[in-house]
């Protein structure tokens, strides 16, 4: 399978660096939040993190214009569900990323793989709380 458009839950430190990367290398993005101000500051963040990167040479100013243009912002989970791979980056709270994926299967496709970007909860069950724990 393809992956051609990313979903990503929580536009945070981490969140918003994981839609960076993935808008640089080509991919549509798509960033979620349940705050649109957190939103708004994930989108001026990735605007001056690239600019930095096109001041320093390792970016072009054509690649960064291509890069903001992949990335949408939404509030709603809902939205995710045509991603090919949706990457959850939201607070580490266990409860909070169960309730997510919780939210995010009913609207998701069947190849759509989910990951989390956890550094202390357990994948294991995080993916029990799924109907595909090994996607």
């Amino acid at each position: 399978m393809e992956i051609r458009s990313v979903g990503v839950v929580g536009a945070g430190q981490m969140g918003n660096g994981i839609a960076h990367v993935f808008a640089l290398a080509g991919y549509d993005v798509l960033l979620n939040d349940i705050s649109h101000e957190a939103l708004d500051k994930a989108i001026a963040l990735i605007d001056r993190n690239i600019e930095r990167q096109v001041s320093r040479g390792k970016t072009t100013a054509e690649d960064k214009a291509a890069a903001m243009a992949r990335i949408r912002t939404t509030t709603r989970l809902a939205d995710l569900g045509a991603s090919d791979l949706i990457i959850e980056a939201a607070t580490e709270r266990e409860t909070v990323k169960q309730a997510i994926f919780e939210d995010l299967l009913p609207h998701i496709q069947p190849h759509t793989i989910l990951t989390s970007n956890t550094s202390s909860i357990s994948i294991t069950r995080l993916a029990s709380r799924t109907d595909r724990p090994e996607r």
